[in-house]
């Protein structure tokens, strides 16, 4: 028996906890349910329970589900190659793992192909592990300038950030903490074409604690899914 719509209902739940909890309204909060390894009858099912906003950690998972899965948004938040961005220009709605002027120049000329005004957001490795992907924090201002004045079809609406994998929440507030304060002060720029009305961050362990801290979107996955089979 599926636990999908029960899972559902407590991560909106909890949403709207830590969302009243300090103030906000559960509204400002987007859920991205991240269907990473999870197959197209899951994915559906959560989708008939709600879920409007589909996160997808790998291009050849999205190419692989697109064509099965219901109508929804469809966001690509794991690492992106430049010669994988024309596989998704078409697909995903919001990008959330820009990390360099290279790739984002791939996307703005594929981007064009399309007729299309990519949405994507910088990834910033915040916590600075050596195994994480993102550009450092005190780089991502100078690539929002040279994107805003270089690039004509990306469109920055704001940051993502991978939190480390800990239960230590003096550690991931710190990242949580650095993420907002660092597209407070980007905002302050008033860039051309450059938004930070969007904030990435938080995951199954930790998304209550991000949303205290203001991320405006979750991505969760084994909340919803329960537990990945990685053997297929």
């Amino acid at each position: 028996m599926s636990h999908i719509r029960e899972n559902m209902a407590a991560v909106c739940k909890n949403i709207a906890d830590a969302a009243a909890s300090c103030g906000r309204s559960p509204q400002e909060v987007t859920l991205i349910a991240v269907t990473k390894t999870y197959g197209v009858d899951a994915i559906n099912e959560a989708i008939d329970c709600g879920a409007e906003n589909i996160g997808e950690n790998r291009v050849q998972e999205v190419m692989e589900k697109f064509d099965g899965v219901k109508p929804v948004c469809w966001h690509l938040i794991g690492h992106l190659q430049k010669n994988k961005v024309k596989y998704i220009i078409d697909k995903a709605e919001l990008i959330h793992s820009v990390d360099s002027f290279d790739l984002a120049k791939e996307i703005d000329k594929q981007a064009k192909k399309h007729d299309k005004i990519q949405r994507v957001l910088l990834e910033v490795n915040v916590s600075g592990e050596e195994s994480k992907f993102g550009i450092a924090p005190d780089l991502c201002e100078d690539l929002c300038l040279r994107i805003s004045k270089e690039l004509t079809n990306v469109k920055i609406e704001g940051l993502m950030t991978i939190a480390p994998f800990t239960d230590d929440e003096t550690i991931l507030e710190e990242v949580f903490k650095g993420l907002k304060n660092l597209s407070e002060e980007i905002s302050s720029k008033n860039i051309p074409n450059v938004s930070m009305k969007d904030l990435s961050m938080g995951m199954t362990n930790d998304y209550q604690l991000a949303i205290k801290h203001g991320a405006t979107m979750v991505r969760v996955g084994t909340g919803i899914f329960g537990k990945r089979d990685y053997t297929n």
